[in-house]
């Protein structure tokens, strides 16, 4: 499966779960574990999907190959979740979406703000965050992930070849350990440093 294939089904998957987010979820602190290095607490809930929203909003403009300072450092910053979070989450996850759907080249190079990577490198970036944090906000705020036999199979596709590197890099904890004949959606957990669900 392309990588823009995986990018749309765990954009909406995340979506999926910040529209079941309830009116007085919002203001709640999430668990430690989402606290942002350098932060000295976690994040609310709307913190936290407010960097979502500013995740995805940048999406459109890195695959196009543009730089930030193209764009203006601080073309998203402030509020994007306004008066009508889900919504605005929505909007922007389709933006996205979309300007993934449209890439026409892989190796377009897309310049983060911490290195240059080519698009379809920073789509498995994109494509890790975006569907295991699927899985772990669901777990916070109390509905099932659902993630789709598609995705976890993408997902596991991409990470388990890069998994150890990645590791050493601090983008992921230890695994922790799976049997062989586990359900998929376990082995990617664990492959991830998530405790498995059976």
């Amino acid at each position: 499966m392309e990588e823009t294939s995986i990018f749309a089904l765990a954009d909406h998957a995340l979506n999926a779960v910040v529209a079941q987010i309830r009116d007085d979820q919002w203001d709640t602190r999430v668990p430690a574990e989402f606290a942002r290095a350098g932060s000295a607490e976690p994040p609310t809930l709307r913190e936290l999907i407010g960097y979502h929203a500013y995740d995805d909003a940048w999406v459109p403009d890195m695959l196009a190959g543009r730089t930030m300072a193209e764009v203006g450092e601080d073309a998203f910053k402030g509020d994007l979740l306004g008066e009508d979070p889900k919504g605005s989450f929505a909007r922007i996850v389709e933006l996205a979406v979309a300007a993934a759907a449209a890439l026409d080249d892989p190796e377009r190079t897309v310049h983060c703000s911490f290195g240059d990577y080519t698009a379809q490198q920073y789509l498995w970036q994109a494509n890790f965050f975006r569907g295991l944090r699927a899985h772990d906000i669901a777990l916070v705020v109390g509905v099932e992930p659902n993630l789709s036999d598609e995705l976890v199979q993408g997902l596991w596709d991409e990470l388990s070849p890069v998994a150890d590197e990645w590791r050493t890099y601090g983008v992921m904890p230890a695994a922790i350990p799976v049997p062989d004949d586990a359900p998929l959606l376990d082995r990617l957990l664990g492959l991830t440093g998530r405790p498995p669900r059976s």
